[in-house]
Protein backbone atom coordinates (compact mmCIF):
# COMPACT_ATOMS: atom_id res chain seq x y z
CA UNK A 1 0.00 0.00 0.00
CA UNK A 2 1.81 3.05 -1.22
CA UNK A 3 0.59 6.49 -0.21
CA UNK A 4 1.75 9.72 -1.73
CA UNK A 5 1.35 13.15 0.45
CA UNK A 6 1.52 16.48 -1.20
CA UNK A 7 2.29 19.05 1.18
CA UNK A 8 1.90 22.71 0.66
CA UNK A 9 4.97 23.98 2.82
CA UNK A 10 6.62 27.58 2.51
CA UNK A 11 10.31 26.13 2.61
CA UNK A 12 13.01 27.08 0.11
CA UNK A 13 13.91 24.59 -2.24
CA UNK A 14 17.58 24.99 -1.50
CA UNK A 15 17.10 23.66 2.02
CA UNK A 16 18.09 20.12 2.16
CA UNK A 17 17.56 17.94 4.90
CA UNK A 18 18.17 14.79 3.47
CA UNK A 19 21.76 14.82 5.36
CA UNK A 20 20.88 15.92 8.67
CA UNK A 21 21.51 13.05 11.40
CA UNK A 22 18.25 10.85 12.10
CA UNK A 23 17.90 10.87 16.38
CA UNK A 24 16.88 7.54 17.75
CA UNK A 25 13.47 7.64 20.05
CA UNK A 26 12.03 5.02 22.32
CA UNK A 27 13.59 1.92 23.87
CA UNK A 28 16.75 1.26 21.39
CA UNK A 29 18.44 4.77 22.26
CA UNK A 30 21.84 5.19 23.05
CA UNK A 31 21.40 6.14 27.22
CA UNK A 32 22.57 9.79 27.40
CA UNK A 33 25.77 10.58 28.60
CA UNK A 34 26.05 13.33 31.64
CA UNK A 35 28.92 16.09 31.49
CA UNK A 36 30.49 16.78 34.34
CA UNK A 37 32.75 20.31 35.14
CA UNK A 38 35.89 19.82 36.82
CA UNK A 39 38.06 21.83 38.26
CA UNK A 40 41.97 22.68 36.75
CA UNK A 41 43.57 20.72 39.57
CA UNK A 42 41.55 18.13 39.75
CA UNK A 43 41.50 17.31 35.57
CA UNK A 44 45.90 17.62 35.97
CA UNK A 45 45.26 14.05 37.89
CA UNK A 46 42.64 12.60 35.81
CA UNK A 47 43.73 12.53 32.21
CA UNK A 48 40.58 11.36 30.68
CA UNK A 49 37.15 9.98 31.24
CA UNK A 50 38.59 6.85 32.03
CA UNK A 51 40.60 7.36 34.71
CA UNK A 52 37.88 9.40 36.12
CA UNK A 53 35.18 6.53 36.23
CA UNK A 54 37.85 4.58 37.84
CA UNK A 55 38.68 6.60 40.52
CA UNK A 56 35.13 7.38 41.40
CA UNK A 57 34.94 3.89 41.16
CA UNK A 58 37.16 3.47 43.40
CA UNK A 59 35.96 5.92 46.02
CA UNK A 60 32.56 4.29 45.72
CA UNK A 61 34.37 0.58 46.76
CA UNK A 62 35.59 2.59 49.31
CA UNK A 63 32.69 3.78 50.94
CA UNK A 64 30.79 0.57 50.67
CA UNK A 65 33.99 -1.36 52.57
CA UNK A 66 33.87 1.73 55.14
CA UNK A 67 32.80 0.07 58.79
CA UNK A 68 31.21 3.32 59.98
CA UNK A 69 27.28 3.32 60.48
CA UNK A 70 25.06 5.50 61.24
CA UNK A 71 25.02 6.82 64.69
CA UNK A 72 28.82 5.29 65.05
CA UNK A 73 31.92 7.70 65.83
CA UNK A 74 33.24 9.42 63.13
CA UNK A 75 36.82 9.24 62.05
CA UNK A 76 36.91 13.17 61.18
CA UNK A 77 34.64 14.48 63.67
CA UNK A 78 34.95 14.32 67.52
CA UNK A 79 32.22 15.04 69.82
CA UNK A 80 35.26 16.02 72.09
CA UNK A 81 36.60 19.21 70.05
Amino acid sequence: MSQTFETDDDLRPEYDFTQLPVVARGLGRKQASLTVQIDPDVAAIFPDSGAVNEGLRLLMRLIQQSPSQPGSKSVTASKDE
